[in-house]
């Protein structure tokens, strides 16, 4: 069996095994790559260490560990409250506020799960406290996370950007963050006026202070009442109390600043994200080292360990001669708009199930052989790829969309996950033709 059809089949199994158990992708991907690496391709271990993608790592535990303190600090917290006093109490706004705050934090550097995770539980408080649609407000906080997941500093961004640039494609990071913004605040104006929205308008509130919740890993922040997240216990495990909005502290303030730091020396001096980023975070635990002691243990391991085996696997692929071996068979098809709608199906099938940035890379790299003839756009065809892989992250399967079915206040949670359900089944079915629509059929980008 030839080295193209191995690497294949692996890849099939690694993504079948992490759909049906818990495992990570990019530990299975790591395993595949030495396996298949060594006794089928014919590289040896250096070579194969020779594909990780130390950058990227060193970006995202930068941003991460960054994140994680201002987490910790109560600086999330301060940017929430300030939101919504912002609008005044309007109800109708409080969705928006929380798309906004969400997608700020992605395009900051959150993770897309790490901003859901804190904005869903408060933003499903307000939506139980003031009648607002739960499926409305959660699905609000997951597509503006995804909204601003791919700025040109963000998780989402640099993977894709990434690859766009060393697979020599013509690139333009800000098309692609405009485009997956547009697209999901399209999205959410929609759900807006479904799910109710309309009821809100000329609804008033007053605002109210926000709860803390302190555990061993740090604080959370959320509304009164708000249940307690995933792997977080009952009173053993954390002691929630109101409080009343605290003056600005000087280390939020130094986290804030730290934060503009970090946006204006990568995105205005073109400096190493990562190094930038690491830095800005070992200042500000500087400024309170025993607060911060746990912020390291509360970088994504995980989607660190998800993303950096994949990659490696790709590299394997890529030496193999697979990307080429099917872009030819791809490109044989001849037909490459079908091609690149197969390919957006493809990439919101699988990350339903499966890891959103794992799959945006795979479909991106499967893309490469027919984009580098130049007869559709490749900005658009990677702009439609990065939303179709993303806006179906709304699925109770993945970590989004788990996070905002766990944290539902006052709702009958099996009505509650067949809605979630239901929705993702059509963000499933009607999401990546759209972005094939809108972004590829054109040839505007």
């Amino acid at each position: 069996m030839s080295p193209e059809i191995v690497t294949i089949l692996a890849l099939v199994v690694i993504f079948a095994i992490a759909t049906v158990l818990p495992i990570n992708m990019g530990a299975l991907a790591f395993v595949a790559a030495f396996v298949v690496g060594t006794l089928s391709v014919g590289l040896t271990t250096d070579d194969i260490i020779a594909g990780f993608p130390a950058g990227l790592v060193l970006t995202l535990i930068g941003v991460t560990y960054l994140f994680a303190i201002a987490q910790n600090n109560g600086t999330v917290d301060l940017l929430v409250r300030g939101a919504v006093r912002m609008v005044g109490g309007h109800v109708a706004a409080i969705p928006w506020i929380m798309f906004a705050v969400t997608a700020v934090l992605t395009a900051i550097g959150a993770l897309s799960p790490a901003a859901v995770a804190i904005i869903a539980p408060i933003a499903l408080t307000f939506a139980a406290r003031h009648d607002i649609s739960p499926l409305l407000m959660g699905m609000m906080v997951i597509h503006g996370a995804q909204g601003g997941g791919f700025s040109p500093i963000s998780v989402y961004g640099v993977t894709v950007n990434s690859i766009v640039e060393r697979e020599g494609l013509p690139g333009s990071p800000l098309a692609v963050f405009l485009g997956a913004l547009f697209f999901n605040i399209a999205i959410a104006l929609v759900l807006f006026f479904v799910l109710g929205g309309r009821k809100l308008l000329g609804r008033k509130v007053a605002a109210e202070p926000l709860a803390r919740t302190e555990h061993a890993h740090g604080t959370l922040v959320r509304g009164h009442g708000a249940a307690p997240g995933p792997g977080v216990g009952g009173d053993d495990d954390e002691h929630i109390h109101p409080e009343r909005p605290a003056p600005v502290r000087f280390e939020q303030v130094l986290t804030l600043v730290g934060l503009v730091v970090v946006a204006v020396l990568a995105l205005a001096f073109d400096l190493d994200i990562g190094f930038v980023a690491i830095t800005v975070a070992v200042v500000l635990a500087l400024f309170s080292a025993q607060q911060h002691k746990g912020a390291v243990t509360q970088i994504s391991w995980s989607t660190i360990l998800l993303i950096a085996g994949v990659l490696t696997f790709v590299f394997v692929l890529e030496e193999a001669g697979t990307i080429d071996y099917v872009g030819d068979a791809v490109i044989g098809l001849g037909v490459p708009l079908v091609i690149a709608l197969l390919l957006a199906y493809i990439g919101g099938v699988v990350s339903a199930f499966a890891s959103s940035t794992a799959i945006i890379g795979v479909a991106i790299l499967l893309a490469v052989p027919f984009l580098e003839e130049g007869s559709i756009s490749a900005v658009g065809v990677v702009v439609a790829l990065s939303v179709a892989s993303t806006i179906v992250d709304v699925s109770p399967f993945s970590t989004n969309g788990a996070l905002v079915l766990a944290n539902a206040q006052d709702v009958d949670r099996d009505r509650f996950y067949k809605q979630i359900l239901a929705y993702a089944g059509i963000v499933v079915a009607v999401g990546p033709l759209l972005s094939w629509l809108v972004f590829v059929v054109p040839g505007w980008l």
